[in-house]
Formats: C-alpha cells, sequence, structure tokens
C-alpha cells in the first residue's frame, strides 16, 4: 500500500498516515469503502494503534469519515463538498499566488511539477505540487496553512472529476499559461487566470457530481 520509493516515514504512525492517504489519493481505497483498522493493520504489518491515530488524523484532513455505528469509511465526494473547498480555493488561492509574484516568490518547482510523468497517481500528485508551488512564497504563513489544509479533499474531489471526465490535458495547458504570466512577473493576470481555472473545473465538477445524484 505504500509506495512512495525513497521516502523515509519519521515514525510508524507516519508511515500508517501516509500508506493510507496515498492508497484512498490513487484510488486504490475507494469512496464509501469501510476501513477495518484489524485490516488495515495486518496489510501494514502493524499493530492496531498507529492504524486509530492515523484514521483520526485522516478525518481531520477530510479524506475520513468517522461514524460511532458504522466506523471509519473513505470520504464520499459530493457536489456539496466539491462547491465548498473550491469556493474556499476561489477566494484564496488566487490572491495567495499574487502576492507571490509580488514578493519574487521562486516557481522552481511549480515549473518541475509540469513536466511530472503521466499516469493517474502521478498527475494527481503533481496537480497537488503545482498549485502549492504558486502560493507557498505569498509571505503569509496562516493563508498557507488554510490552503494546505484543503489540499487532500481538492486532490480527492480532482481524482473524482477525472474519472467522469478525464481533462488533464486542458488543465495542463491552463497551468502552462498561469506559470508563464507568474514568472513574467504580471501577478493580477496569473491569479486571474487560476481564477478561471479553478472555477471551471469547480463548475464542471460539481454539475457532473449533481448529475449523479439524479
Amino acid at each position: 500500500m505504500y509506495d512512495r520509493p525513497g521516502v523515509v516515514p519519521a515514525s510508524r504512525t507516519d508511515f500508517v498516515l501516509e500508506s493510507i492517504k496515498e492508497a484512498i489519493l490513487h484510488g486504490k481505497l475507494k469512496p464509501g469503502q469501510a476501513l477495518v483498522e484489524t485490516d488495515l493493520a495486518a496489510t501494514l504489518n502493524v499493530s492496531k494503534t498507529p492504524v486509530r491515530e492515523a484514521l483520526k488524523t485522516l478525518a481531520g484532513s477530510g479524506l475520513v469519515v468517522m461514524s460511532p455505528y458504522k466506523g471509519a469509511t473513505v470520504r464520499t465526494v459530493d457536489a456539496g463538498m466539491a462547491a465548498s473547498v473550491y469556493d474556499v480555493r476561489m477566494l484564496l488561492e488566487p490572491e495567495a499566488l499574487r502576492r507571490s509574484v509580488e514578493l519574487g516568490a521562486d516557481l522552481t518547482e511549480a515549473r518541475s511539477a509540469l513536466e511530472e510523468v503521466p499516469g493517474l497517481a502521478r498527475r494527481s500528485l503533481a496537480n497537488r505540487r503545482f498549485h502549492r508551488a504558486l502560493y507557498a512564497g505569498c509571505g503569509n504563513p496562516l493563508l498557507v496553512g488554510i490552503l494546505d489544509g484543503l489540499r487532500d479533499q481538492a486532490a480527492l474531489i480532482t481524482i473524482a472529476g477525472w474519472g467522469l471526465h478525464p481533462t488533464w490535458d486542458a488543465e495542463a495547458a491552463e497551468h502552462r499559461a498561469i506559470l508563464v504570466a507568474a514568472e513574467e512577473g504580471f501577478g493580477d493576470v496569473a491569479a486571474d487566470l487560476l481564477r478561471r481555472h479553478i472555477r471551471t473545473f469547480a463548475d464542471r465538477v460539481v454539475e457532473e457530481l449533481s448529475d449523479v445524484v439524479r
């Protein structure tokens, strides 16, 4: 389950946390799937304690839902969740990018993420890296922390959206346009392109998730 070569977890709990998170974000653990502590512990060759702690942490980040009756399950992406997460991103992420450009932040990581090897799992991770690289240099640690807190849920929504209707080629072109504007120092332009990029994806995914329910 844990498949990130060369990455050494800081502790057993971190190992379990990253293993379960990657399995969810790579689609190995499906939305709505029960997360049974004994099964996960056996798969990862650990005791139930680090599994229990990892599930609590993942519930806090929005990837897992804890129920006193059903236990832990992988969060199911619905239209309401997608609309809420992307509404916050639309409000905060473009402004964070504008400030990053204004401060002359290093965007090398964003450029590197654009060259990531294809494949759904890698695309998802590269997408996370790209967007974080845009806002990480905004100069406001609280703003970065808020956006970081949305990353896992946003990734879950992105994977769900690509599963319904793959659009990564168009999004990659949008990423390139955003990055070019940012690298050339046009912060307002980059922010506007990013806002439109987020809105376009959000509108499509919310509509498609709404159609699935009907």
